[in-house]
Order: C-alpha cells, then structure tokens, then sequence
C-alpha cells in the first residue's frame, strides 16, 4: 500500500502522524510511505531521518493526496484539502466530525473512507487511539488553568499548591475519565484541592481508592457542580461522549455565579465543549473572558508538547495503521473489532450511529 504523511496545517500544530520509525516498519512490510516535505521538523524529526527509513518526501500535498492510497494525519482535513480527497481513498486522522459538520459534508462528497482515531474502541469501551492524547491533554490542563491564574495573565492570584498557612487552590474536574483522572494526578502533586465529579459509582470508587488524600470524588449532577464552581479556582470539562457531542454540564448563569479570575480548561472542545460558552481557540489566542471568568478552549491542546505528544499518539497509532496497509481496511476491520469501530464516513455515508443521531 502507498501511505502518505501529511505536514500539519492547523494552527500551531506541530505533531506528525509517522516518525522514521514508523515509516522504517511500513517500508520493511513492503509498504511504500510518502512523507511531506518538512512534516516532522516540528517535533523533531529531520526530512533527513525520514529518508534513511526509507520514505519518499515529496513537497506538494495535492501529489500526497493524488498518490496515497491512506492518507494520515494527526488533525482533522482542512478545507483546503477537502477537493483533494478523492474516491475510495483512506483517510486515517483525528476528525472529531459531531462538532464539524463542514467536514463530514465533505468527507461524504468525495466518498472516501473516513476512519477516525477517536471511535476505535475496544471491547471493554477503551479508546486506544484517543488515550495517549487525553492523559497529555489532562496533564497540561492544570498547567495551563495554573499558568492563567496568575494576576498578569487575568487571573485571580491563586497558587494552586497555597503555602504553609495559607489555603490551596480548589480544582474542579468534571469526568473522571482519562483526561480527568490525568489532570487530578497533576493537580493533587501540586497540592491543589481536588474534586472529581462523576456519575458513574463504580469509577468513583476506584478513584477513590487510587487518588491522594487530597483528591475527594462526588457524584455528578446539576446541584453538585453549581455547589463545586461557587469555591472553584481553576475548573477542568473533561467529559467525553465517544464520537458525540460533549455534553453542555455548564451553563452561562452557574459561570455567572463563580469567582472572579477562576479559570476554566475546557478539554471536550474538540467534541463541541462542556461548557454552553465555548468556543475553539488557537495556542496563539488561548483565552476569552465570560462573567469575569477565564475559558481557555484550545483544540489541539496536545500540539504544544508536540515531541511528546508525536511518541505517544505514533506509538498507539501505528499498529493500527500497520493493519490496515497489511490487510486492506475491509479485512482488516473484519479481524479487529477495535478498528471497525474507527469507520465514520464510507461511500458517501456517515456510518457511526452518534454522528447519524445529530
């Protein structure tokens, strides 16, 4: 099979979805991989190192489209490339389609298959390709909510680990998921007061078991985080409805009702947001203000510890991708559950059922 890699166009995004070592495999499979010039200077990675693996650069992504039969990328397509795909060919990426319904118009027009890292799942309801993403975005979500509550970045002036004899910053998680459950790691080292809220007992349990002293966990509902934002410093959506819409836990009256300079670290952007206020922003432009309130809704979160985050996602991506150019997609998801699961959009139809319901 002929895979192309393509360079990241996104703002600020600077992971690749290949490292020369992924591309060493391909190539050593029989597999032909044709690299963009340039895709992995970003995080590290020369054009150089891809050439000893074996990759073909080429410069032009309409000739990475015109000639891979999968295409990959790390983000979801951009309307520049949307003309470019054509028909039966595999596109294999993050494309968060319930929140992008430009997108999914096009990825039906040009009827190709459209296989999603985000839905691959697993039997026991683990996404492998969406995880190591979550536990980076989890983990810089307390970065960020600490970085934005300092007093010349808007802030309320709180230090999230307090001092002796003074009170630490209260952190509020809603989910407790991956993403929740990674950002509570960080915020409990940072000696912050954590609360985790969700409705599932069982994870609470277990959460309960796990976490610090400094980590309580309470069930979900409306009263119980309009109760939690009233004290929060810094609060984290981290909610996660897979392939759907996040849904809105937070309206704009309970936001109205929390402190001034308290952040919010929106992670379910990519996914429409938790929060009923927010909106997709840029690493350039993180931030905007609602009652007094800080919302930071960066998409692509993880793009900013790009050689990180390029490891983790290449690490959990590339037996997938292996597969696929091994077998073809209709074999290959026919002998792996998991990967049937990725199939979005397919000879001009939206396949899975949570974007079909939107």
């Amino acid at each position: 099979m002929i895979i192309s890699v393509l360079k990241e166009i996104k703002a600020a995004e600077k992971r690749v979805a290949m490292t020369p070592a992924g591309v060493d495999l391909l190539v050593s499979k029989g597999h032909k991989v044709l690299v963009e010039t340039g895709a992995g200077a970003g995080c590290g990675f020369a054009d150089d190192a891809y050439l000893k693996a074996g990759a073909e650069l080429v410069a032009a992504p309409a000739e990475l489209y015109e000639r891979g039969e999968m295409v990959m990328h790390v983000k979801e397509i951009q309307p520049c490339e949307y003309d470019l795909i054509r028909e039966g060919q595999i596109i294999f990426t993050y494309l968060h389609l319930a929140a992008d319904p430009e997108q999914t118009e096009a990825l039906q027009k040009s009827r190709c298959v459209a296989i999603a890292y985000e839905t691959v799942q697993t039997a026991d309801g683990r996404l492998p390709l969406l995880q190591p993403m979550s536990e980076v975005a989890g983990r810089m979500s307390i970065q960020e909510g600490a970085r934005f509550l300092q007093m010349p970045n808007g802030g309320n002036g709180v230090l999230l680990g307090g001092v002796p004899g003074v009170a630490h910053g209260k952190v509020v998680i809603l989910g407790g998921g991956v993403v929740g459950t990674n950002a509570a790691k960080i915020a409990c080292g940072m000696g912050a007061d954590v609360t985790i809220l969700d409705m599932n007992i069982d994870r609470l349990r277990y959460l309960d078991d796990v976490m610090p002293a400094n980590c309580k966990t309470l069930v979900s509902s409306p009263y119980s985080i309009m109760d939690e934002l009233r004290e929060a410093d810094l609060v984290i959506g981290a909610v996660l409805v897979a392939g759907a819409k996040a849904p809105k836990l937070v309206t704009r009256q309970m936001i109205g009702q929390m402190k001034k300079g308290s952040v919010m670290v929106d992670v379910a952007i990519d996914q429409g947001g938790c929060f009923e206020t927010s909106h997709p922003t840029t690493h350039q432009e993180p931030v905007f203000t609602v009652e007094g309130v800080t919302q930071y809704c960066v998409a692509n979160m993880p793009g900013a510890v790009a050689r990180t985050s390029t490891l983790a996602l290449t690490n959990a991506t590339l037996p997938y991708a292996l597969t696929i150019a091994d077998k073809g997609w209709k074999n290959a998801m026919a002998d792996n559950k998991a990967l049937a699961k990725g199939l979005n959009v397919l000879d001009g139809e939206i396949v899975l059922e949570a974007i079909k319901e939107l």
